[in-house]
């Protein structure tokens, strides 16, 4: 078994050590986004003393609730965010069947690597900056949610592949992709636009289209 995300460390151990450390030793959860640049700006705008109340009640979630299994649950896509060591970007669109995004324990998910254009640069990315974030999105419900966390590519795991895969979607599931849980949180629903998927629109096309047939059949009967 391969686990890409680990040690070996970069060529800036130091530097990745050091920052390490540093995740470990946040105050509060959502200290894994609000650094001390963006607590600034917060002051600045006016809304530092509401976040203060919300990370002295307790900041974000750290594991998996009820609420969040049940949103993955329903899930048939999200984002994945990585970044290479020199801090690039990349977002990469991650689809499957309801509820591929599984969860593995109450610290972690996990879901079935696909194969696609073979870039692999969110393995690429993994392999020397394991820090992550999952972007949630139920367009239909207007609901997104945000996970922080790191994320390590499984190579080489049946056991754990066979756990995360489904055999009815015609994707080849080449590998698994563990991703632990440092925070997350739920988003406000200003701005999302409704978009619903074929699979929640289907069922209202084929009773509209009943619908249709039946009244055709009335207006037959009638001669018209």
């Amino acid at each position: 078994m391969i686990l890409a995300g680990t040690d070996p460390l970069p060529a800036d151990r130091t530097s990745f050590t050091t920052k390490t450390r540093a995740a470990v030793m946040r105050q509060f959860s959502s200290d894994v986004a609000f650094t001390p640049a963006v607590k600034a700006i917060q002051a600045e705008k006016g809304s530092r003393k509401n976040y203060s109340r919300m990370e002295l009640g307790g900041s974000w979630e750290t594991t998996v609730t009820p609420a969040l299994a049940g949103f993955l649950a329903d899930l048939d896509m999200f984002y994945l965010g990585t970044a290479n060591s020199e801090g690039q970007p990349y977002i990469q669109y991650r689809g499957g069947s309801p509820g591929f995004l599984k969860v593995v324990d109450e610290k972690t998910l996990g879901f079935a690597d696909f194969g696609g254009n073979r870039q692999y640069i969110t393995l690429g990315n993994l392999s020397e900056n394991p820090r992550a974030f999952l972007f949630l999105m139920d367009y239909a419900q207007s609901q997104r949610i945000k996970v922080w966390g790191r994320a390590r590519v499984v190579e080489d795991d049946a056991a754990l592949l066979e756990r995360l895969r489904d055999a009815t979607y015609p994707g080849k599931a080449e590998r698994a992709i563990r991703f632990e849980i440092e925070a997350w949180d739920v988003n406000c629903q200003q701005h999302i636009h409704k978009r619903f998927s074929q699979r929640q629109v289907a069922p209202v096309i084929e009773r509209l289209q009943q619908r249709v047939k039946e009244l055709e059949e009335q207006l037959s009967l009638r001669g018209e």
